[in-house]
């Protein structure tokens, strides 16, 4: 089943996409959830149109992340978190951590569009990946020490 993606949906396709699933996941969550529509010949055409009239909104968003891509180039954070004597975390550091980091540097980018490639369970050197754009990724160096 083709449908075209409403949304951002990790490890399928970004907004706009048309995309392959099967006809479970399209029918029973994609859909039903709102975020995409079956893949009709009408469907494809208003797509056509619409991404027709959205082209220069949609370069000015890509040198915005560009931009911001060379910004964060060369950052790196440093993450405080409560450790056992073993060196061991209390939980992990999540998205969220990283963001509010990026935030006291200066840099507002949305916790949703960070992932930490490995857990960070332990105290260490780790590192994030920021997607901004379907093209456009930093990664960031962060190092995890004891509070």
């Amino acid at each position: 089943m083709q449908v075209i993606l409403l949304e951002d949906i990790l490890n399928l396709g970004y907004k706009d996409d048309i995309v392959t699933v099967k006809n479970g996941y399209g029918r029973n969550y994609l859909i039903p959830t709102k975020k995409a529509v079956i893949a009709s010949e009408s469907a494809k055409k208003v797509l056509a149109e619409n991404l027709r009239q959205r082209t220069h909104k949609l370069e000015k968003i890509k040198a915005d992340a560009q931009a911001l891509a060379a910004q964060l180039d060369g950052v790196s954070l440093t993450v405080g978190a409560k450790t056992s004597s073993s060196g061991t975390i209390f939980g992990a550091v999540t998205n969220i951590q990283i963001a509010n980091e990026l935030a006291k540097k200066g840099f507002e980018v949305d916790r949703k569009l960070i992932y930490i490639k490995e857990p960070a369970k332990e105290i260490g050197n780790y590192k994030a990946l920021v997607k901004l754009h379907k093209d456009i990724s930093v990664e960031i160096p962060f190092e995890v020490i004891s509070e």
